[in-house]
């Protein structure tokens, strides 16, 4: 029989209470859709490229829908205890510790897995029968099962630009989540972006986006992803602080995303042809 968890206010999740509302430009109707996710208790998973905002989203949604955001890292060491939680040795006790994914069911949380098709496929198992009608989690180690009230949500995010036999979403997993997708903003909007995020002026912006679209176009031509949103705002802001605008994208962009000398030299050209 599960035993139902209730809020409690005693708690410690006040640190993933997002207090300020974050910067973020909606490109399509996608507050829309996981506002509606939410109250009808459907997982969601966001698939998109790094860098391009799905992060951001999750904190933006969390503080609309007033929840704590209690994000996990996910890696191929993550294990099914590292979620759930394990007893802990204290002086001449034994403590059980939550863990976070524990954490985010009892207090009712958005429990955001990132990157999740890193984490080992045995591992996510654990996740699936709260993403169905049963909405529990069982935590054997204490012998009980937890369920879920209708605060929780639970999502999920990874980069489709990855996927490979070996890393992927199994399709027993996938079906469990509708799917948001995500991408790089369109140029007009993602100016706005870097020039808030960054704190430049919108000229200077829009070179750095210009910059960004044109190296994109490298993507099926050797590289194996393009410039992320999060990149050009990193020029951005070394340009700020008085880094040479060539040097400041040359080090934020054409380094970061290759070491292949012919394609950093073509990307030093783009560069050098738009900041001109």
């Amino acid at each position: 029989m599960a035993t139902k968890c209730a809020l409690s206010e005693e708690l410690p999740v006040d640190e993933y209470i997002i207090n300020k509302e974050p910067y973020y430009m909606p490109v399509g109707n996608e507050v829309e859709i996981f506002t509606a996710a939410y109250k009808n208790l459907l997982p969601v998973n966001l698939k998109g490229p790094t860098g391009c905002g799905k992060t951001r989203f999750m904190e933006y949604m969390a503080y609309k829908l007033q929840r704590p955001l209690i994000t996990i890292a996910c890696h191929e060491d993550l294990t099914a205890t590292d979620l759930l939680g394990r007893f802990l040795i204290k002086g001449e006790n034994v403590e059980w510790s939550d863990g976070p994914l524990t954490k985010a069911v009892k207090s009712g949380a958005i429990c955001y897995l990132d990157e999740v098709v890193e984490a080992r496929k045995d591992t996510i198992v654990v996740i699936h029968p709260l993403t169905d009608d049963r909405r529990i989690i069982p935590v054997d180690k204490l012998g009980v099962i937890l369920k879920a009230p209708e605060e929780f949500m639970l999502t999920v995010s990874y980069n489709p630009g990855y996927q490979s036999i070996v890393k992927d979403m199994k399709q027993s997993t996938r079906q469990r989540f509708i799917a948001i997708d995500f991408d790089y903003p369109p140029s007009e909007l993602e100016k706005k972006i870097v020039a808030h995020e960054s704190g430049i002026d919108e000229k200077t912006a829009e070179m750095l986006v210009d910059i960004g679209q044109s190296i994109r176009n490298f993507k099926h031509h050797g590289l194996e992803e393009g410039v992320s949103t999060r990149l050009l705002i990193y020029a951005g802001k070394l340009i700020r602080e008085g880094i040479e605008s060539r040097e400041a994208c040359r080090i934020s962009m054409a380094r970061p995303i290759t070491d292949n000398p012919d394609l950093q030299k073509s990307i030093d050209e783009i560069i050098a042809a738009i900041m001109e």
